[in-house]
């Protein structure tokens, strides 16, 4: 019996035949339901893709995807690639596959299309990771807590709003979760896993590792997750035991040399010399240089960030909904635990190992290591599916034992669809800027003023910049040509700037400057604010107008 058919049947509980005939029609409708939920975010996907700006690192990544195919190209020859700032640290999964459709004239290189492009490109991912989330939730605990463990992800902004323009970070978390869901049905089957979930786990693994060295992370649940399963073979000695660990790896050995193949084309840097892979780890354990962050008002180095800082910002990020599930779900693990103490419920208990490990193991990693750390939970975007799949667990386990007072749990489902719904309202109330939402524990984004992380990828300078457009077409000069200043890549106005107007890094002689308001950037040159980005009333970007400006006025702070 697969493990969704025991979470089935467990949830049918002692009622028998007649309960289990009962629970398949209410099953078939949540299953109806996260198929249609995924759907409507599809659809989403194709009617907004196209409403954002770009990402502070976007060019540079998009240039490394086009350095990787004249890799390829030039017979692996041109090796530029490997020599541009520091991105042959990273797989080029993602930027490689953009790269080629640009290369092949589907879209205009030269405007926004090919921006436009890598959104629906990076969308499309994140729709790809929601599915892995729902179908191993669903494996784990049934069709209402893959249900649950969808809904609290979508409401969640650092990823239904991050999909689009965080390029690196949701592809990644997408490999990472479906590496997870075949680490878990591998796990099923140990010593002697299908084929087919063999070969799934190498493209999972590949693919991750084609993006992030943090792919690690997976391995190492794998590796756990084998020794537990060689450990919890019951009336076997120790040899025994170490012969069926032994025959598990070798078993996998095609998922590692398929793993291995897609690595070595989405990063061949990483399989130029042996100690590559070393040298990619140990740089991003202790990776950092001048940039600011801010937690709880106190504005730091990224080096200095406190070992509490992802945590911190997990519990200002995460809606409502989905804390009160991850709640749910640690008082329920706390109440198996005695359970666990026979060896059938621990071999029963084996597929959670590889999740719980992926939520929590990076959190004790921080906490213990305090790496550097900037943008809030954005390095760490892969450990949203996993805390979904134990939130949405969480909540239907809650439901399942509210069973005895059905109008209490009425209420308290009625309860955690207005959570939902009120996540939802005001991730509508941000758009296109999900992505910078929090919850109402530190009152939403107006609570955030000076105290957390905004806009860091400055997506609302596409707004500002089409506002400075309208404002000079309103002047009626058309003849005229204009300098901007920008406090963030000039890429990011540029590509939706009026011919007319310029990028200039001479910021004394600049006409207009556009800026978010991220870390007071906006306030680094005076001018008249002609134009704002607004959400919520928080001032997201500016526009200033500088051009009555002389003297010592014109000078940056």
């Amino acid at each position: 019996m697969s493990v969704s058919a025991q979470a089935s049947a467990g949830i049918a509980g002692g009622g028998g035949a007649a309960a289990a005939a009962t629970a398949e029609p209410a099953r078939r409708r949540a299953r109806r339901l996260s198929l249609l939920l995924l759907a409507a975010t599809g659809v989403f996907i194709l009617l907004t893709f196209d409403q954002h700006g770009l990402s502070n690192d976007e060019e540079v990544q998009h240039v490394y995807g086009r350095l990787l195919v004249d890799f390829y190209a030039s017979g692996l020859s041109d090796l530029h690639a490997f020599q541009y700032k520091n991105l042959y640290l990273y797989g080029g999964l993602f930027d490689l596959i953009a790269a080629l459709i640009e290369r092949s004239g589907v879209v205009d290189a030269a405007g926004p299309d090919v921006w436009n492009m890598r959104h629906l490109l990076s969308a499309a991912f994140g729709l790809a990771g929601l599915a892995g989330t729902w179908l191993l939730a669903r494996r784990l605990a049934g069709e209402w807590a893959a249900l649950a463990a969808l809904v609290v992800l979508l409401v969640t902004g650092a990823w239904s709003g991050a999909m689009f323009t965080h390029t690196k970070d949701i592809p990644f978390a997408t490999a990472m979760v479906w590496s997870l869901y075949c680490i878990v049905r591998v796990a099923a089957s140990l010593p002697r896993p299908s084929r087919g979930d063999v070969v799934g786990l190498g493209i999972a693994l590949g693919c991750a590792f084609g993006l992030r060295i943090g792919a690690v992370f997976a391995v190492f649940y794998l590796g756990v997750t084998l020794l537990a399963a060689a450990v919890l073979r019951e009336g076997e000695g120790p040899a025994a035991r170490a012969a069926a660990f032994g025959r598990s790896v070798v078993a996998l050995l095609p998922a590692a040399l398929i793993a291995f193949a897609l690595m070595a084309l989405f990063w061949p840097w990483a399989m130029m010399s042996p100690g590559n892979l070393w040298k990619a780890m140990t740089t991003f354990s202790h990776f950092s240089f001048l940039l600011h962050t801010i937690l709880a008002g106190k504005v730091m180095a990224n080096g200095d960030a406190p070992g509490y800082y992802l945590l911190a910002y997990l519990l200002v990020r995460l809606p409502e909904i989905f804390l009160l599930g991850l709640a749910l779900a640690a008082l329920g693990g706390l109440r198996a635990l005695p359970s666990l103490a026979g060896p059938a419920a621990r071999r029963a208990a084996l597929p959670w190992l590889p999740v719980v490990l992926a939520a929590l193991f990076p959190i004790g990693y921080t906490l213990a290591a305090s790496p550097p750390l900037y943008n809030g939970i954005r390095h760490f975007t892969f450990l949203l599916p996993p805390l979904a799949v134990l939130a949405g667990a969480g909540l239907f386990a809650a439901w399942r034992r509210a069973a005895r007072w059905p109008r209490g749990r009425m209420a308290a489902l009625a309860g955690c669809m207005l959570l939902a719904a009120g996540s939802v309202i005001g991730l509508a109330r941000l758009h296109p800027y999900e992505y910078v939402a929090y919850n109402g524990f530190v009152g939403g984004l107006r609570g955030t003023a000076e105290r957390w992380e905004q806009d860091y990828w400055a997506d609302s300078l596409r707004d500002a910049a089409e506002q400075l457009n309208a404002f000079v077409a309103r002047e009626g000069h058309p003849e005229r040509r204009y300098t901007v200043a920008v406090c963030a890549e000039s890429l990011q106005a540029a590509v939706w700037l009026d011919p007319r107007l310029t990028v200039t890094k001479d910021w004394r002689i600049a006409d207009f400057f556009l800026s978010p308001t991220h870390m007071d950037c906006h306030t680094a040159l005076k001018g008249e604010i002609i134009g704002k980005v607004e959400r919520e009333g928080v001032t997201l970007a500016v526009v200033r107008d500088r051009r009555m400006l002389a003297g010592e006025e014109r000078r940056p702070r």
